[in-house]
């Protein structure tokens, strides 16, 4: 049996808000072998979203864990968690997330720069022709369109060849048909570097090209 790249146990998240406790997500437990692909759907507000930010280790469970490649996220510390993130896990985000005051070829050069890479500058540059962004290299995200800014973050979270790769609605933000391009750009580098990928979307067909659908609702897992 192949191990799982991520595991998910039993996680339970609950917040205080004016009226008392809120249960944001019950009991929720599920894995993925490496190199599958899965979407978390389910409707605004079910927890799809504070669900990824507990599987990578970026908000922690009131309950419950998460496992990466066998490593319990929530028995290091944050700066322990922060090193595996930056080792073994890229991101897509809605809103791009790229530093405005970077250019294309530094917001990819940056996690290889983290990781102290010398060759930062090459493979940077090497990735975002792959993108096809190779002629826009010292271009700044804000004379950047929208569908170019979600490539470099594509290229920025695929530089590192991270084991597993979270993706937040990464067509959100974009146009119908500039979201089929990023996603199919999307698809095609998971395949290429065999990243265990898991996405949060609201568009069936989307989530359709998954390997699996974990639906949420209303916090609690009703199909993986």
């Amino acid at each position: 049996m192949t191990e799982a790249i991520i595991a998910v146990e039993h996680v339970t998240k609950r917040v205080q808000d004016s009226s008392g406790e809120l249960t944001i997500l019950h009991d929720i437990d599920f894995s993925l072998a490496a190199q599958e692909s899965a979407a978390i759907v389910g409707a605004s507000g079910s927890g799809k979203s504070t669900l990824l930010a507990i599987i990578a280790g970026l908000d922690t469970p009131s309950e419950g864990t998460v496992r990466l490649a066998g490593i319990d996220l929530f028995r290091l510390d944050e700066d322990a968690r922060a090193a595996v993130r930056a080792e073994r896990v890229g991101f897509v985000f809605q809103s791009f997330q790229l530093m405005g005051n970077l250019t294309a070829l530094e917001n990819v050069m940056l996690p290889l720069e983290l990781q102290g890479r010398g060759d930062a500058r090459a493979a940077a540059t090497e990735m975002l022709a792959r993108v096809g962004l190779g002629e826009r290299l010292g271009h700044y995200p804000k004379v950047l369109s929208g569908g170019e800014q979600q490539r470099v973050a594509l290229a920025r979270a695929f530089v590192v060849k991270p084991a597993l790769l979270l993706a937040d609605e990464p067509t959100g933000s974009l146009d119908f048909a500039t979201g089929e391009k990023v996603m199919e750009l999307m698809f095609e580098l998971n395949r290429e570097q065999g990243t265990t990928l898991v996405l949060v979307t609201h568009d069936r067909a989307i989530a359709a090209r998954c390997d699996r659908q974990v639906r949420i609702e209303a916090g609690q897992l009703t199909s993986s």
